[in-house]
């Protein structure tokens, strides 16, 4: 086993950190190794926003579902699919008035150009984690910051073709941390297939989630405990509600002249 897949396998979500800050040389080697992640036709469509105002992250700890460890963090970064660089590219080039004599309009990001968008932000943001394990640096996914869009587009001043995708806190572990065991995950059997999609049938749920029975909270099974704790909660309610105001925005004036 080489060192990189001892990482891969032992690396988890770190939720507390050492009161010890991240240095500028190791901040500028987890971005370099991020700037290097693999990215559609090179278009590296997404950015980046290091948070480092304390008020900043004192108010992404109410608007990301009440997590503390986000003040606490030494470093904050929030990775957004981005499209508005490359519109921004394409009207200062010209692109519209060459459409006109063509007569055709200029093309407005899609649902397909925000998917794609989407993966680029989080195969930079996956890097990133990866890069940081390499130094000892712990981090956590911080996806409720597709929530209270209206807030954050606000906070972080997003133009309209700019997407939230995902938060990563950094910091190095607590002794605790280190020690904590590592979270189960399925067995290859449920998640590799061969050729085909094949659907689970009753055996392989129980199966699958043999080991999890312990978590059941308030419920019959695992099945009623995950629908009412995550699927059907607040959280994902306001994360759905947030993200078709975001699908609007995106999509606003997509056949018409405007931009």
């Amino acid at each position: 086993m080489n060192q990189m897949i001892e990482i891969l396998l032992k690396r988890k979500s770190i939720r507390a950190y050492e009161n010890k800050p991240i240095s500028a040389e190791e901040r500028e080697v987890i971005l370099q190794a991020t700037l290097r992640a693999p990215t559609a036709g090179n278009m590296m469509l997404y950015s980046i926003i290091e948070v480092t105002d304390q008020s900043v992250k004192e108010t992404l700890v109410k608007t990301c579902d009440n997590q503390p460890f986000i003040a606490k963090a030494p470093l904050v970064w929030l990775f957004l699919a981005d499209y508005q660089r490359w519109m921004d590219t394409f009207i200062l080039s010209g692109v519209e008035q060459n459409c006109t004599p063509k007569r055709t309009i200029i093309r407005k990001p899609e649902e397909g150009d925000l998917f794609l968008a989407c993966s680029d932000a989080l195969i930079a943001a996956q890097t990133s984690v990866i890069a940081a394990e390499s130094l000892g640096i712990g981090s956590c996914y911080i996806g409720d910051i597709m929530e209270n869009y209206e807030i954050h587009r606000d906070l972080f001043k997003l133009p309209q073709y700019v997407f939230p995708i995902c938060m990563l806190c950094y910091g190095y572990p607590t002794k605790n941390q280190k020690e904590r065991k590592l979270t189960s995950r399925f067995d290859k059997k449920y998640i590799l297939f061969e050729n085909h999609y094949r659907r689970l049938e009753e055996k392989d749920f129980v199966e699958m989630y043999a080991d999890k029975n312990g978590s059941i909270e308030e419920a019959q099974n695992i099945g009623q405990s995950l629908y009412t704790r995550k699927f059907n909660a607040d959280f994902t309610i306001e994360l759905n509600r947030s993200v078709r105001v975001i699908l609007d925005k995106w999509l606003r004036d997509v056949n018409s002249n405007k931009l």
